[in-house]
């Protein structure tokens, strides 16, 4: 077989291209170039104001950037609204859980519009069959009928990755998933992330904390001032 094949990186899923994004009297993404490789965590790196949630919001279209562009795998996209982010395989995890409470796991990963990605289960049966084969597959153990106010804080995050995994991401935005965590909480997500890339999905996780982002990342983007610092290899950061 080809040595040079066998070096070949994986190929590129996400492409971001000179995004600049402006707040009244706030530049917070300034000529921002970023990519994602499938199979990989990709760790944005930076503190608050830094640009990152912002960087990401504008991949999931939560926000319009008024210059630059995006590819999904090779293709230019534009997206309006988080329902086409997600109609093309995308998925975000906020800080802030975007959960309703008294519903319970399976009424809130079923709950809104439908992607053209997520299976069309409306049977209670096929719903939790679906969901119980996804958790077993990634290590998310969650009962689908407990009631969300029941769940503690970690849980509740494991049901905000199972809406994304069960509507058919293959991209997973995490914005800083580890801040509400206990340290056990915080072991368990990374073996969960690194389940979801021998999968074949990738990561972006959104971080301020080194050593966590040392632990997990294959490559660490730094922004500071809403502008790449720059992108290393996460193993050449422990030499």
């Amino acid at each position: 077989m080809d040595e040079k094949n066998l070096s070949q990186d994986p190929p590129v899923v996400v492409q971001m291209r000179g995004i600049f994004k402006e707040f009244p009297g706030i530049v917070a993404n300034d000529g921002v170039d970023f990519e994602l490789r499938r199979g990989e965590i990709h760790t944005l790196l930076g503190e608050n104001g830094a640009g990152k949630t912002t960087l990401m919001n504008i991949l999931y279209g939560l926000y319009e950037p008024e210059a630059g562009e995006i590819l999904l795998n090779g293709n230019k996209v534009h997206f309006k609204s988080a329902r086409d982010a997600i109609s093309h395989g995308l998925g975000m995890v906020h800080q802030h859980f975007m959960l309703v409470q008294r519903f319970t796991v399976a009424e809130n990963i079923i709950l809104g519009q439908h992607s053209p990605r997520e299976p069309r289960l409306e049977d209670k049966n096929a719903v939790y069959h679906h969901l119980r084969e996804i958790s077993d597959q990634y290590g998310l153990e969650i009962k689908p009928d407990a009631e969300v106010w029941t769940l503690s804080v970690g849980e509740q995050q494991r049901v905000e990755i199972l809406k994304a995994l069960y509507r058919g991401a293959e991209v997973l935005i995490l914005d800083e998933p580890t801040a509400v965590l206990t340290p056990q909480e915080v072991d368990h997500l990374l073996e969960v992330l690194r389940r979801l890339i021998k999968e074949g999905k990738s990561v972006v996780f959104i971080s301020h904390k080194l050593h966590e982002v040392l632990a997990v990342s294959d490559r660490i983007t730094v922004l500071r001032d809403g502008k790449v610092i720059d992108t290393v290899n996460a193993k050449d950061t422990n030499k």
